[in-house]
C-alpha cells in the first residue's frame, strides 16, 4: 500500500498507535502534560512526568498486562492511569475501579507507615455514551462524597470519564484548553491543517506529530495494522449492533406483547414491553459476539466488548 492511498492528513487518535504515540512517549510528553492540565484547570498543574510500565500494574502474574494505553507518575508522586475506550463494557466502571485499586497499593510501605498516600487519578476517553439521561453533560469526575452533606469524603481517588460523542462544539466555540483538546481529539481525522483558533505552541508540536507523512516507515506499517484492526472492529461492531439492535426489538416487542396481554391491556403490554427488550438486549450481545467471532476477532476481545464469558463465546 502506498502512502499516498490515506486521504486524512492526521492519525486516528482512536487507533492504539495514534493514541499512543500522540500521548504515550517521552518525545510528546509535553502534549500529555498539556491534555491532563486542561482536565485539572482548578487544581495543581503538573510540572513533569514520568512514563510507568502498564505490565507492573497490578499484583498478580494474572494482573500484570496493558490493561491501560498510558500508566505515569506526576513529578509530585501522583499516579494517573489515561485509557481511550472504544466500546462499552458490560462493567467497564467496576474495570476503572479495580485497576485504581492497584496504584493505591503499591504505595505500600514496609515497617513502619502511616498510610499516607498520593493521589490517583483515571482518565477514560469514550468513544461512546454511557450517561443517556444527561444529554449535555459530557465530563463526569467522580470522586468519594459523603451522601448527606455531599462534600467531597476522600479527593485523592478520581475518575474522569469524557463522553466524546457528546462533545458538539465548533471551532469558533473554544474557549479553553480543555474545549480545544477536546476539538482536536473528535475531529482530527476530519482536519486538514491546524485550526486557526488552536494558536498555542502545544498544537503546533501535536498536529506535527499526527502528520501521516512524517511518520516512518516502520512507524507507517504499524499504523496501518492498527487502523486495520480499528477499522474491522468497528464495523464489526456497527453492523452487528445493527442487525441485533432490529431483531432485537422485533422480538422484544413480540415477546412483550404476549407477556402484556396475560396481565392487562394497559399496564401489562408496557411491562411486558419492557421485558422483551431486556430479552433483546441479550439477544444483541450473543449476535454481536457471533459476528465478531465470525470475523476472526480474538475470543478475549469479544468478551472485553461485549462482556460475556469466554465460555459462552466458545459455545457460539
Amino acid at each position: 500500500m502506498e502512502r499516498d492511498e490515506y486521504t486524512d492528513r492526521y492519525v486516528n487518535p482512536y487507533t492504539d498507535f495514534g493514541f499512543k504515540k500522540l500521548f504515550g512517549t517521552e518525545m510528546n510528553k509535553e502534549l500529555l502534560i498539556s491534555f491532563i492540565n486542561s482536565l485539572l484547570s482548578d487544581k495543581e498543574q503538573i510540572r513533569d512526568l514520568t512514563y510507568l510500565n502498564t505490565e507492573n500494574l497490578g499484583i498478580s502474574e494474572a494482573d500484570r498486562k496493558a490493561v491501560f494505553d498510558v500508566y505515569c507518575e506526576t513529578d509530585s508522586g501522583e499516579k494517573i492511569l489515561v485509557e481511550m475506550q472504544l466500546g462499552q463494557q458490560l462493567f467497564f466502571k467496576e474495570r476503572s475501579l479495580y485497576y485504581a485499586s492497584f496504584p493505591i497499593q503499591q504505595q505500600g510501605k514496609r515497617g513502619d507507615w502511616n498510610y499516607q498516600l498520593k493521589a490517583v487519578y483515571v482518565i477514560a476517553i469514550l468513544n461512546f455514551v454511557f450517561d443517556h439521561i444527561h444529554d449535555g453533560y459530557f465530563h463526569h469526575e467522580v470522586q468519594l462524597t459523603d451522601n448527606k452533606t455531599r462534600e467531597v469524603f476522600y479527593d485523592k481517588l478520581t475518575f474522569i470519564y469524557l463522553e466524546m460523542p457528546k462533545f458538539n462544539k465548533k471551532e469558533e466555540e473554544l474557549d479553553s484548553m480543555f474545549d480545544k483538546w477536546l476539538f482536536v481529539l473528535r475531529n482530527l481525522t476530519r482536519l486538514m491543517e491546524k485550526p486557526a483558533t488552536l494558536q498555542e505552541r502545544v498544537f503546533t508540536r501535536f498536529f506535527e506529530a499526527a502528520e501521516i507523512a512524517k511518520f516512518t516507515v516502520e512507524e507507517y506499517h504499524h499504523y496501518e495494522t492498527s487502523l486495520k484492526v480499528y477499522r474491522d472492529w468497528k464495523n464489526t461492531i456497527d453492523f452487528a449492533v445493527q442487525k441485533a439492535t432490529k431483531e432485537g426489538e422485533q422480538k422484544g416487542i413480540q415477546i412483550g406483547m404476549q407477556e402484556g396481554i396475560q396481565k392487562g391491556i394497559e399496564k401489562g403490554m408496557q411491562e411486558g414491553i419492557e421485558k422483551g427488550i431486556e430479552k433483546g438486549k441479550e439477544e444483541e450481545k450473543l449476535n454481536i459476539a457471533r459476528q465478531m467471532k465470525a470475523n476472526g476477532i480474538p475470543t478475549h476481545t469479544i468478551a472485553t466488548c461485549t462482556g460475556l464469558d469466554t465460555e459462552e463465546i466458545n459455545r457460539l
